[in-house]
């Protein structure tokens, strides 16, 4: 499924347009990058939680060439599915 397919059930569920279907597609993006970025956990009941989580910094390998390369600390964001979604799909 794509974007565009996720905008058409959009739409025709809602009676939207296509136009202001998309539109709240990247509202509710854009909401929920916003409060992740604010440190906040996003919880959708039945979905599941996004959160960010802090990874430090490591020492990797390059697989090409097998050298040693220093990875910087980064946050990462991170999905956990609710147990009814997981049930869903089961």
């Amino acid at each position: 499924m794509t974007k565009q397919d996720v905008v058409n059930a959009l739409a025709l569920e809602l009676t939207l347009s296509k136009k202001d279907a998309e539109k709240a597609m990247a509202i509710y993006n854009t909401a929920i990058i916003n409060a992740l970025k604010k440190g906040e956990k996003v919880s959708l009941p039945g979905f599941g939680t996004f959160e960010v989580r802090y990874r430090l910094a490591r020492t990797g390998r390059n697989p090409a060439t097998g050298a040693e390369i220093s990875i910087p600390a980064s946050k990462t964001p991170v999905f956990k599915p609710a147990k009814a979604f997981k049930d869903a799909l089961n």
